[in-house]
């Protein structure tokens, strides 16, 4: 919700594609800035306290949009200096958030769990998009009060988690332990190219930032279209989610990674090209479903093979690779529509997504020989 209301937001005040890229921009490199903190504070502290303080301070980022909205006062400063603010406070928040679920759930249910814990998350995301653009009729101000109450009550509930784990042993932070979870990650090329072809794919395909450009210029419709095209890629992405979580991957699961990036970069090309409202969701839906694929298998790999007391500094590192590929990817959608036009710019993210593919089955062979997910932690014990 809030995410519509932002872009629809900025769109309006600025007319201006470069500074939809900039929102984008805005919420990643807090979690740069922060990369070698959060995963270490997870790792030392309680988890659940991490998120809920984090939800806590986005409810407060909100509310305060949405007083500056009511008041007239809201700028595009004020928007970015706010989304950095959301920014730190995820880039806390997801890598904690990661962690929580092999402590909730055994190894050999980790991949069901994966699944579903995306299958609620994309829910969210389907409904919340829709509903941000239905509100958002009643004024950005609406949109992000809801929101900030929602956070509010999000920061309640995660307290109430129950978890059985075995205290950690708390060693004074050095640099190599500070440095863990990077230097974890590069040891294990199956999950160094996993979590790379990850960033680099969405990073060029991503076309979220230009979805108000879309809505508005290209395909003619109001902030409801806007809601229904931000939410179309988590239809496809909730659908399959459902499906991996009664029917998990069995074999092949590093060629299944790699054929699903490739089918999000052709269906990015046919989104990039569309004049037609409903092509232009149903392969807005066909590339979220397609990335599904992609982030089962890789938090699968990411958890399974990581031992629980590194889990949220290696979680840290995976996380900055999502913000990249999500927020920087809008960075530099931004930029490149600036540069070529909206259109050229989704068309020529999509082509590079495909090269991509095949680049990265060249260089990490060994994430295209991943079989069986739970065969990995097998291995790693």
């Amino acid at each position: 919700m809030q995410a519509v209301a932002v872009g629809w937001q900025v769109y309006a005040l600025t007319g201006s594609a470069l500074d939809l890229g900039l929102v984008g921009l805005a919420q990643f490199l807090p979690s740069v800035a922060l990369l070698l903190v959060v995963g270490h504070v997870a790792d030392r502290h309680d988890r659940r306290r991490i998120v809920s303080w984090c939800q806590r301070a986005e409810s407060a980022a909100a509310l305060t949009l949405a007083l500056l909205s009511a008041t007239g006062t809201i700028t595009e400063l004020a928007i970015f200096v706010l989304v950095a603010v959301i920014g730190a406070a995820r880039a806390f928040e997801m890598p904690t958030q990661q962690s929580l679920v092999p402590a909730v759930v055994p190894a050999s249910l980790l991949s069901r769990a994966v699944a579903a814990n995306a299958s609620a998350g994309q829910t969210a995301i389907v409904l919340g998009p829709a509903l941000g653009g239905l509100l958002y009729v009643a004024g950005p101000t609406t949109v992000y009060g809801v929101c900030a109450a929602m956070f509010l009550a999000a920061s309640v509930l995660v307290q109430r988690i129950h978890i059985e784990r075995r205290p950690t042993r708390r060693e004074p932070p050095t640099l190599e332990s500070v440095f863990a979870g990077i230097a974890y990650i590069r040891s294990h090329r199956e999950l160094l190219g996993a979590i790379s072809l990850d960033l680099f794919a969405v990073l060029l395909g991503g076309a979220a930032a230009l979805l108000p450009i879309y809505a508005r210029d290209i395909l003619l419709t109001g902030p409801w279209g806007l809601g229904l095209l931000r939410s179309a890629p988590a239809v496809g992405a909730l659908a399959t989610a459902f499906c991996l979580a009664r029917h998990p991957l069995q074999r092949r699961a590093g060629r299944t990674m790699f054929a699903a990036v490739a089918v999000f970069g052709a269906a990015t090309i046919v989104f990039g090209l569309s004049r037609s409202f409903p092509l232009s969701l149903a392969m807005l839906i066909t590339l979220g479903a397609a990335d599904m694929f992609s982030v089962v298998v890789r938090q699968s790999l990411v958890q399974l093979g990581t031992p629980d007391e590194m889990r949220g500094r290696v979680s840290a590192v995976n996380s900055m690779f999502i913000g990249a590929s999500n927020q920087l990817g809008e960075f530099e959608s931004g930029v490149t529509a600036a540069w070529f036009g909206t259109v050229p710019a989704v068309v020529l993210g999509g082509v590079g997504t495909l090269f991509v593919v095949v680049i990265w089955l060249r260089l990490f062979p060994e994430l295209a020989a991943v079989d069986r997910l739970g065969a990995v932690s097998a291995e790693r014990r």
